[in-house]
């Protein structure tokens, strides 16, 4: 064997052990497809809407909610499954959002009246 011969195969060796940057995908984002694409299949099972989905879940890859939703579908399908309506209600339900509902069954003599922000020179006053 030529001395070219060993340097080339010891490149070869050497290099098959490495993992070279930028060849294989970004775990962080292969992890937030899978989160969404299970996201999607939850809310499939839920039987919630794909656009619903969207909704709830703004920060989501679309794309990736769409496949797990899909996936989920064509497995309920597949096995004859029902899905379980979701009990969490949505800004779509109709009757009030979220906050507005829990803001409006709270009593209000009981929530503290806001005070008025500090100015620099009541800080200064005090300070003194």
């Amino acid at each position: 064997m030529s001395p070219r011969h060993l340097l080339v195969s010891c490149a070869v060796l050497l290099l098959a052990g490495c993992e070279i940057p930028g060849i294989y995908p970004d775990p962080k984002v292969i992890a937030r497809e899978a989160d969404a694409k299970a996201t999607g299949g939850a809310c499939r099972y839920a039987l919630r809407g794909i656009e619903d989905c969207y909704t709830l879940n703004p920060k989501a890859p679309k794309a990736a909610v769409f496949d797990g939703w899909k996936e989920m579908d064509a497995y309920m399908r597949e096995n004859k499954i029902d899905g379980i309506a979701s009990t969490v209600k949505t800004p779509t339900d109709g009757d009030q959002p979220q906050e507005e509902a829990v803001a409006t069954s709270k009593d209000k003599s009981a929530a503290p009246e806001a005070k008025e922000p500090r100015t620099s020179k009541a800080k200064a006053s005090k300070a003194s």
